[in-house]
């Protein structure tokens, strides 16, 4: 039994990069060997286990074979028999086809092990598919638009470029899950340089298949790719990237999408906010009337961080927002719940159009 660290750990340190999560795999062992040594199985489609001390995820080194369509088309093979380089052969690129043997005290020992040529290709900064077997799986042709926007200098290389390429031609990514489909592209939203991730399903022509019809008029899609990218510039998190992703296109394409893909509530609400933001920005300032409409759309009133946060996004790509700031505050300082009191009836409607009408004074008091 030998342990081996793999994968994203050892390349971005090779990268210079922060390296963070491990990922561990067993060699010449087996689940009941595991399990005698007081691991925790939880893997369900192949053997995977924690550590008893550290709750690190250990993987049986295994082979897969292709049995159907999309992500969870295979059949996984872990037998004490399979070699690490049987292991490494199906991961999707050689930067992340690279190991190094650890002790039981989960020190690193001996030198790297790299029978694809992982080290020499981060060298000349290039992503390249380790073997065939990278058309198998669909979705490594988002992990590597997500790479790409990681990895800022990297190129892709021209032989996994025309895989790639053929993969969208042969169809296999109309079989991926949503919620894979979004994981991936909600990463890629976080790197470096998410406009690379943009330019690369362009590229390949599958743009169309994971995108709105909308990205496809190129002052749409340029647009787009400079928001995403001034976002990672100024760190935003991803219900804001995901805000400016979505920002340009028709409304009902952003309700489509955002279902599709199924995307989490809150991100949905968020890019629907600052959507109605950017698109009525104009008209909902035009008067007090417009305004409080607005207010009442995005529900400033129960979520009025919300809104602020939607016009922080907003001044960050450059919106002059000065007047929402003060017609906020305005409407904001209308005390409710007091006049409720000095209402005379307490009819739910009367005292909603008193409250009204108050806001309503208040924002025009502003302009």
């Amino acid at each position: 039994m030998k342990i081996y660290i793999v994968g994203g750990y050892l390349r971005d340190q090779l990268l210079g990069l922060e390296a963070q999560d491990k990922d561990f795999v067993v060699v010449g062992s087996s689940p009941e060997e595991m399990l005698a040594k007081g691991f925790q199985p939880i893997g369900q489609d192949f053997p995977v286990f924690l550590h008893p001390q550290t709750k690190e995820e250990y993987a049986l080194a295994r082979t897969e074979r292709k049995s159907g369509h999309g992500y969870k088309g295979f059949t996984f093979y872990a037998n004490p028999e399979i070699t690490l380089e049987q292991d490494l052969f199906r991961r999707d690129f050689t930067i992340n086809a690279i190991a190094q043997e650890i002790n039981l005290e989960g020190e690193m020992i001996g030198s790297l092990i790299d029978p694809f040529g992982g080290q020499h290709d981060i060298a000349k900064k290039i992503l390249k598919h380790v073997s065939p077997a990278f058309e198998e799986d669909p979705l490594r042709i988002l992990r590597l638009a997500r790479f790409m926007a990681k990895l800022i200098d990297f190129k892709v290389d021209p032989s996994t470029h025309n895989l790639v390429k053929q993969m969208v031609v042969d169809g296999e990514l109309k079989y991926l899950v949503a919620e894979r489909v979004w994981q991936e592209l909600s990463k890629g939203l976080l790197e470096k340089d998410p406009s690379r991730m943009l330019d690369v399903l362009q590229d390949i022509n599958a743009s169309e298949l994971f995108f709105p019809p909308d990205f496809e008029q190129p002052t749409i899609f340029k647009k787009t790719k400079e928001l995403v990218y001034l976002g990672a510039h100024h760190q935003q998190d991803l219900s804001t990237q995901l805000a400016y992703l979505l920002s340009q296109i028709h409304i009902d394409q952003l309700d489509h999408w955002v279902v599709q893909w199924k995307i989490p509530n809150d991100l949905q609400q968020f890019a629907k906010i600052f959507h109605l933001l950017l698109s009525n920005h104009s008209g909902a300032l035009a008067d007090a009337a417009s305004t409080l409409a607005f207010f009442d759309q995005v529900d400033l009133w129960r979520k009025p961080a919300r809104l602020e946060k939607a016009l922080l996004a907003a001044q960050s790509i450059g919106v002059d927002t000065f007047m929402w700031d003060k017609r906020i505050l305005a409407a904001l300082s209308i005390d409710s719940g007091a006049i409720a009191k000095k209402t005379a009836s307490q009819d739910g409607k009367m005292i909603q159009a008193a409250v009204a009408a108050a806001r309503l004074q208040a924002i025009a008091a502003c302009l």
